[in-house]
């Protein structure tokens, strides 16, 4: 059974022991964040969100973590580091791994893969990370997406525009594998 990134308002209700229509109130008044489906009146509350509204209000979320396994999207052109994050996310045992070599590919992956996360080399053959950043911050169904942009040759400047472009959060190259599997962690969980 494949994990579900974004929820109606009924699943939520089901999750949290909620009536539905205490949840569309929640999510109306910003209590839970979500997006509107374009076109529709229809809302929908990615997971990380639900998450969050159900730890800051004392809601179990054990429902919401059985199944659980963390979708994350590598995208960086070398080889060895690609190889890394597959091999250490995949023994780890909590994640399902997807890769891409490009931003384009990027793109049509976080489509197709769905991911909770994306951990973004800001370097690409194609485009940098500021491109991917707000391409996914601009799509309502790909904004729930965490982005994680690892890279060497950042100075800090360009982390400020990167944060604006809607990266979460930078980690600078070389770095600690076990760092970064916390930190993806950390991401997706709201912590």
């Amino acid at each position: 059974m494949r994990r579900k990134s974004v929820y109606t308002t009924g699943e939520a209700a089901e999750l949290c022991k909620l009536s539905q229509q205490t949840v569309i109130r929640c999510f109306d008044s910003g209590q839970l964040k979500g997006f509107r489906v374009p076109g529709s009146k229809f809302r929908r509350i990615p997971r990380a969100e639900l998450l969050t509204f159900m730890k800051s209000n004392g809601i179990p979320f054990d429902s919401l973590e059985t199944d659980y396994k963390i979708r994350v999207l590598v995208v960086d052109d070398d080889p060895d580091i690609v190889e890394l994050f597959v091999d250490a996310l995949r023994e780890d045992g909590l994640f399902e791994v997807a890769t891409a070599a490009t931003g384009f590919d990027a793109g049509v992956l976080a489509q197709q893969f769905s991911p909770d996360i994306v951990v973004l080399d800001f370097m690409l053959p194609d485009i940098n990370g500021n491109v991917v950043c707000r391409t996914i911050r601009e799509n309502p169904e790909l904004s729930h997406i965490k982005v994680l942009v690892i890279s060497g040759a950042v100075n800090p400047a360009e982390i400020d525009k990167l944060k604006a472009a809607g990266a979460d959060d930078f980690i600078k190259k070389p770095f600690n594998i076990e760092v970064v599997t916390k930190r993806i962690k950390e991401l997706v969980r709201g912590q």
